[in-house]
């Protein structure tokens, strides 16, 4: 397997690995880092594509035309090792392809390509999934990035939050110990923002699968001083309806995860066509998704 390759602005880079055609370190033109640093003593991964599912299954079981299927947590596509189909200073395209292994779990054909770009200080993702075979394909989509916490410059982690673009009153949704969609309870967000403390993740990740929003900023404290900015991210996802946001308690991370699709709720046991949250596309169709992140470092006051 090739190394990960690089594109950049002068402003900005992103390293990308053919493994999974997943971003795995964003640095700023100071060379700090904004993602997380893969600590495996709570989670390898960086910046997972999930397809053709998101979450779990129940029992691990894909359930489909009256067939079952063993496919893991997020799908495989994560996993595998994609071709590189194009690459510049600041651009790069990722293909897989159905094969033999994909079909054994997920009875398919697709291509799956996923287009990295960088303009100043944006990274822009678009996950583009097509339907190359003879009949209707059902998948969910979702982006898992996993960002420092706290930022570069963002100060005391206890100091970081989330805001929305929009207001989020409805409640959230949780997992159960098998990673099913179970139960609601109250939104921990307040006026559009949440604060952010480990003891939100003590249950799991915050899932919104009603959201308003498709705008969200990350951002830490704002340094002392007149005209001081906090650091930030701002990340937009037009094309994804839902949300994730989690993290191991104790870690140096927080994943803003926009999804197009969840986990199987509790009690469902019917067919994957007919799981909420589970898209269609028609023989030679396709449907892509985007998600842009807006690198804002800290500027100190006078």
């Amino acid at each position: 397997m090739s190394e990960a390759v690089a594109i950049g602005s002068g402003e900005l880079t992103a390293r990308i690995s053919p493994l999974g055609a997943e971003l795995v370190s964003i640095t700023d033109a100071g060379g700090a880092e904004w993602m997380t640093d893969g600590n495996p003593e709570f989670w390898t991964g960086r910046s997972p594509i999930l397809f053709p599912i998101v979450g779990e299954l129940a029992g691990g079981k894909l359930r489909l035309d009256g067939a079952e299927y063993d496919l893991a947590r997020h799908g495989f596509a994560r996993k595998r090792v994609f071709e590189r189909v194009s690459h510049d200073d600041g651009a790069v395209l990722f293909r897989l392809s159905d094969d033999e292994g994909t079909r054994a779990v997920f009875p398919f054909a697709f291509d799956l390509e996923l287009f990295y770009e960088i303009e100043d200080t944006t990274l822009g993702m678009t996950a583009t999934v097509r339907n190359t075979g003879n009949s209707a394909m059902p998948f969910s989509i979702g982006f898992h990035p996993g960002f420092a916490w706290p930022l570069p410059g963002g100060g005391d982690k206890r100091d970081h939050s989330v805001r929305f673009i929009e207001r989020e009153g409805g409640p959230i949704r949780r997992l159960d110990g098998d990673g099913l969609l179970c139960f609601y309870e109250d939104t921990p967000v307040v006026d559009r923002r949440i604060a952010l403390h480990s003891g939100l993740f003590r249950a799991d990740a915050l899932i919104w699968d009603r959201l308003e929003s498709r705008r969200l900023c990350y951002e830490g404290a704002a340094p002392e001083g007149e005209g001081a900015s906090p650091a930030s991210i701002q990340m937009a996802f037009p094309d994804c309806p839902m949300l994730g946001i989690w993290q191991k308690p104790g870690a140096d991370f927080i994943c803003l995860e926009p999804w197009a699709g969840h986990a199987d709720p509790v009690g469902f046991d019917g067919d994957f066509r007919e799981k909420p949250g589970v898209m269609e596309l028609e023989p030679g169709a396709e449907r892509s998704f985007r998600v842009s992140v807006t690198i804002t470092p800290a500027v100190s006051g006078e």
